[in-house]
């Protein structure tokens, strides 16, 4: 196996990026970021304990629940969940964080990348459910905040490649086995699994 074991090496191998693909690395956000954001109903935060073992989690919402305070400030609200607190975890050990913000139908995304801190504060928790700046049906029990470092706009090859917003790329997802089959598989569970449907339900009715 030929293994690339240093920087030099992949260099060598890639190059080194020219043009905008180096200078579009931003220290703030600005209006276009700001806008991304806000307009964005999901993203995928990554964040690596102090093990190096790292995780990526999803979180959604409507379009802008993640709030920008300010141009080097997010707030992510966490919503209820199934207290793993995998991601929070993390961000209490180690205090770094990176943010994937997508927008249905838009091939490109948004990265932001910078420190994280868990925070219980009664002014950022209200915030989410009080005012014109409510997004969320439920308080949260705490939001990331996250120290913004470094935001650049990612090219749109991924999705097009993958033809994630294509119609016709969609699956039936009765071709697809159900949530409660994987589990009940992968932990050798012999119990009816529970429907898609029976999920769903549950889970709409703890959003």
């Amino acid at each position: 196996m030929m293994k690339i074991e240093t920087e030099e090496q992949l260099r060598a191998l890639y190059g080194y990026p020219v043009g905008r693909a180096k200078q579009k690395q931003l220290p703030a956000l600005e209006q276009h970021s700001r806008r991304f954001i806000h307009t964005s109903p999901f993203a995928v935060i990554s964040t690596c304990n102090i093990h190096g073992q790292v995780d990526a989690s999803p979180r959604g919402g409507q379009p802008g629940f993640i709030h920008v305070l300010d141009d080097n400030t997010l707030l992510i609200p966490d919503a209820k969940g199934n207290n793993r607190l995998d991601s929070l975890v993390n961000i209490v050990e180690n205090g770094q964080i990176g943010c994937l913000f997508m927008i249905p139908g838009v091939n490109e995304t948004l990265r932001v990348n910078g420190e994280a801190f868990v925070c219980t504060d009664d002014e950022y928790l209200d915030r989410f459910v009080q005012g014109d700046s409510a997004t969320e049906k439920h308080r949260p029990q705490s939001v990331i905040q996250v120290k913004v470092k470094e935001v650049f706009l990612h090219c749109a090859k991924a999705f097009m490649r993958s033809r994630l917003w294509s119609a016709d790329a969609r699956i039936e997802r009765s071709d697809f086995p159900t949530m409660g089959q994987m589990l009940n598989d992968q932990l050798g569970d012999a119990a009816k699994p529970e429907s898609q449907q029976e999920m769903e339900a549950r889970y709409l009715a703890s959003l």
